[in-house]
């Protein structure tokens, strides 16, 4: 291993990055929808092993940021579809928002490496806890993005259950544990590293859950409305109303059931145009409440991507505005100045796009309790579910991820859904445009569900919730000290074993 090593260093640079961003490319293959968590760790620890021989702090810097850019670049490429929505005029972008998306968050591993080499030459353990730093800053640098975090590799595993204990750092925190523990198996520490790795398959095996069983026959029913409405003709006035009339028509039959939930701005048109009659949602609901998304003005004429509880009679009881918009998607920095240049991001069909909303606590959904109201990019951030003093009856997302394609984009987003699930100790409904809509437990199971490009509704029983969970009540903090406690031991170690 060591002769390897140093012909590897002998390579030219641009070999050498290369072979790094085609590791990157592996450790993306642990993300939805390939979920090969193994190939996340192995590469991972391939890259542990490379920065044993780093001679600087700019070489530990170029190899960390050259493995984050292929990881990324991988993991997000879905993000490419939303400038194929509209290709004439936006599709040009396409290239440039992948490497641009991908070499910026790469920026934060590679900030990774340098720190690491700067703190603890050549320590492993060290550049371990400095990915794991990173994916916090990530997670919060710029209004944060946290999509494609190490620790979401785990969502299909019982590991994936620790996150009701440390949330999604936690278990980006077990990566780096596992693919440091394999780098052991080739020392003398072998016995260590075993050691470590059968500690967290047991663990992966004790956290699992059961199948979700059925339910009691008292829980109530919500029915998942899925309008499988395309991007490029949701907006469009010959299909508009063609995708209205699916969402009533689907609501409309069978038994009543105790909730209806419709995904983000299922409804084209301003609330403001509409709220004096709400009759044909009303009438197709039967009186059971409504929630669907839609857009609209307030008195200011600001605009919001908002979600309505509509109760019966067509009355509406509450409104949730999107409080965490996506940059340059939904809104764009100094979008007044910008505006008069036509720029309005993807979404900002009304001008210069959405304002933030306010910050509620849970809206209340008749006959069923206090649910924490999310729309689509707000299910990516765990740390921003925040319900006060009020322990909530469920989560709630609609989405609109016919934004994302077909492929990795609305599998990780899913899977993410699945995580705050989890860490929240709630039942999760999500319903989306064109899938995947789901009815997901306090464990992370989903027990119903309507495929991607699926024209439908189900009826699902909701899900008790659990007790309120560690992570639920203290959130990242306890995760953010034991790092920074680690950080300070192993920097202790070395400046002990350098005297």
């Amino acid at each position: 291993m060591a002769d390897i090593l140093r012909r590897f260093a002998q390579w030219p640079q641009w070999q050498r990055c290369l072979v790094l961003g085609l590791l990157g490319v592996c450790a993306g293959l642990g993300q939805a929808p390939t979920d090969w968590w193994p190939a996340t760790i192995l590469a991972l620890a391939l890259l542990f092993v490379l920065h044993r021989n780093v001679i600087s702090p700019r070489q530990a810097a170029m190899q960390a940021w050259c493995f984050g850019a292929g990881y990324f670049a991988f993991s997000l490429r879905w993000i490419i579809e939303p400038f194929l929505v509209d290709i004439a005029r936006h599709g040009w972008m396409a290239p440039f928002a992948l490497i641009l998306m991908a070499s910026g968050a790469a920026i934060f591993w590679g900030l990774a490496g340098w720190l690491a080499q700067r703190i603890a030459p050549r320590s492993v353990v060290m550049l371990a806890l400095m990915i794991v730093a990173a994916e916090v800053l990530r997670s919060l640098i710029l209004t944060g993005f946290p999509w494609a975090l190490l620790g979401h590799v785990w969502v299909n595993t019982g590991i994936a259950q620790a996150s009701a204990w440390g949330g999604p750092h936690l278990l980006t925190l077990l990566v780096v544990l596992a693919a440091w523990a394999c780098t052991l198996l080739l020392s003398r520490d072998r016995i260590i590293g075993l050691a470590t790795l059968g500690l967290l398959v047991a663990l992966s095996f004790v956290l699992r859950p059961g199948s979700a069983g059925s339910l009691p026959d008292d829980m109530p029913i919500v029915r998942l409305v899925q309008p499988n409405a395309p991007q490029n003709q949701k907006w469009d006035p010959l299909y508009r109303d063609v995708f209205v009339d699916r969402l009533v028509r689907m609501t409309s039959e069978g038994a009543v059931p105790d909730l209806v939930v419709w995904p983000e701005t299922a409804i084209p048109f301003l609330l403001n145009h509409i709220e004096d009659d709400l009759s044909l949602l009303s009438g197709a609901a039967r009186g059971a409440p409504l929630v669907f998304g839609i857009q609209r003005r307030d008195t200011e004429f600001r605009a919001f991507n908002s979600l309505v509880v509509m109760g019966p009679g067509g009355a509406v009881q509450s409104i949730y505005d999107k409080r965490h918009l996506v940059p340059f998607g939904e809104y764009i920095p100094g979008a007044r100045l910008l505006g008069q240049m036509g720029a309005t991001g993807l979404a900002g069909n009304l001008g210069i796009g959405f304002s933030k909303g306010e910050e509620p606590g849970p809206l209340d959904l008749p006959g069923i309790g206090p649910a924490v109201m999310l729309i689509c990019y707000e299910g990516i951030f765990a740390e921003e579910i925040d319900y006060g003093d009020t322990r909530p009856r469920l989560l709630l997302l609609i989405t609109n991820d016919a934004w994302f394609g077909k492929a990795a984009g609305p599998h990780q987003h899913l899977a993410q859904a699945r995580l705050r699930a989890i860490e929240q100790g709630l039942p999760m409904v999500r319903v989306a445009n064109t899938g995947i809509s789901a009815m997901i437990d306090a464990k992370g199971r989903i027990t119903a569900s309507l495929a991607l490009d699926v024209e439908g509704a189900i009826d699902a029983a909701l899900p008790p919730a659990l007790s309120e969970t560690f992570y639920s009540r203290y959130g990242d903090w306890p995760v953010i000290i034991v790092l920074i406690l680690l950080t300070a031991l192993r920097y202790g170690l070395h400046q002990r074993d350098s005297d």
